[in-house]
């Protein structure tokens, strides 16, 4: 082997080492960034569920108003149908129309 093939094998086996440690940096920081990423998702999630469990009881408890003035809408529209039928049907003198 010459001197300027041995200088040049040397120069490659060190550029090669070179980048392999650039790559292997490359990979541990591709990877640390998939776990950042993975542990962000997990806790947007995470605090998400945890709202909406934390919150559940006052939407359950607005709903079960919802659903009482619902009815009780529903009961008075009732009784102002039964009370028009019963006055509507008389006039004010007490005479029927």
């Amino acid at each position: 082997m010459t001197p300027e093939e041995k200088s040049l094998l040397e120069r490659t086996l060190k550029i090669s080492e070179e980048n392999n440690k650039i790559l292997h940096t490359l990979r541990r920081s591709n990877r640390f960034s998939i776990l950042l990423k993975v542990v962000y998702w997990v806790l947007i999630l995470g605090i998400s569920f945890g709202a909406f469990f934390a919150i559940q009881p006052y939407i359950d408890s607005l709903r079960n108003f919802y659903g009482t003035v619902q009815s009780d809408a529903a009961a008075g529209h009732n009784a102002i149908a039964s009370f028009q039928s019963f006055f509507g049907s008389k006039s004010a003198t007490g005479t029927p129309k």
